[in-house]
């Protein structure tokens, strides 16, 4: 909406020309969410206490849990409202990516959202049934991958760029259909599933969410992409605002979140903003560097598969508790050291993922 109201200005006075610069808009962003999530972070968490909206623990995980048990939850709400005030100020709107990530993103939050209200103020264990909240992840996964499709304007969107490789693009057709929603649906459930501990989902949300704002300005610019020889989309350059929202409100979260933690994000905050790395990744054509950055993602969906898998196949477990994050705990490892130390792994994967766009 600035943004507009910058473009209208400016041909009256040169002055707002300067909002026209995509780096400059992506900071305002990134300074707007966190502010947003600074300021509104007591009320919101005072309001949710007054409403009894208190985390349930389980007793057979670690016994260290069960002095989180009340704890304001449905904390990611204040995420989304941060990161769609601040796109909506410093975005174009009339780039449709912007739109599409957004959609995917309130769909998603919408699904968490409901699935948290049931657990927590309804009192109902369950929340919302698995096969109506996997129906609903489908029909946006489906609903954005198609579109995306049948709207690309060139080969390159909808190709399968592999890293560490120059000018390697695999062709996949209406299959691509088919990926990017396996992309967009496995993301959202990895992050939901790896919120587990406090602020452990939020730091790598952020630390991809950076990665991936670096990346769609480059990919969006036909001269860097060029230059790096990976995919060149036009208008994902925008993404870039919407991705540095995301770090500023997940900093100005984990303000609340870090341990020990006064609220918790909840599905309705994991689901949206899984979905919506998983939505990036596949507009830049980034989907396999994005599994490298978010290794822990992948590691703590991976945990829960092979317990799952053993366990009815064998009768015996794998992990002490799966995802793997309480399997540590399990083995005596203090949460802010389990916590720091998959940040740091983190941080890692994401500099071996933006590696790869020099490495071809």
């Amino acid at each position: 909406m600035l943004y507009w109201l910058a473009e209208q200005l400016k041909e009256h006075i040169h002055g707002f020309a300067v909002f026209q610069y995509l780096t400059l808009r992506a900071i305002l962003g990134v300074l707007t969410a966190l502010g947003i999530s600074l300021l509104l972070g007591p009320w919101f968490i005072r309001r949710l206490s007054e409403l009894k909206i208190g985390q349930s623990v389980r007793t057979d995980g670690p016994q260290s849990h069960l002095s989180k048990s009340g704890t304001p939850t449905m904390g990611g709400a204040l995420i989304l409202v941060a990161i769609f005030v601040s796109t909506l100020l410093w975005s174009d709107l009339n780039n449709r990516y912007v739109w599409v990530v957004m959609l995917v993103t309130a769909i998603y939050g919408a699904v968490g959202w409901v699935d948290d209200y049931r657990k927590v103020a309804k009192k109902d264990s369950r929340g919302l049934p698995a096969r109506w909240k996997y129906f609903w992840q489908s029909v946006a996964g489906f609903g954005a991958a198609g579109f995306l499709y049948f709207t690309a304007a060139s080969p390159a969107e909808t190709q399968l760029f592999i890293p560490f490789f120059k000018n390697v693009a695999l062709n996949m057709g209406v299959f691509y259909i088919i990926f990017a929603y396996f992309v967009i649906v496995g993301t959202s459930n990895a992050v939901n599933l790896t919120d587990g501990l406090d602020g452990l989902a939020i730091m790598p949300c952020v630390m991809v969410s950076g990665a991936l704002a670096l990346i769609a300005y480059l990919a969006g610019n036909l001269n860097f992409s060029s230059y790096l020889h990976i995919a060149y989309i036009p208008g994902a350059g925008e993404l870039a605002v919407f991705c540095c929202a995301m770090v500023g409100a997940g900093l100005g979260f984990l303000w609340f979140n870090t341990y020990p933690a006064t609220v918790f994000m909840g599905d309705v905050g994991a689901l949206a903003l899984g979905g919506a790395l998983g939505v990036i990744a596949v507009i830049v054509r980034h989907e396999i560097v994005l599994f490298i950055m978010g290794g822990i993602f992948v590691l703590e969906t991976v945990s829960v598969i092979l317990q799952v898998a053993s366990f009815k196949l064998t009768g015996k477990r794998i992990f002490r508790m799966a995802p793997i994050h309480h399997h540590f705990e399990l083995k005596g490892w203090p949460e802010p050291r389990v916590i720091v130390r998959f940040w740091i792994i983190t941080l890692v994967l994401v500099l071996i993922g933006l590696a790869t766009l020099k490495i071809r």
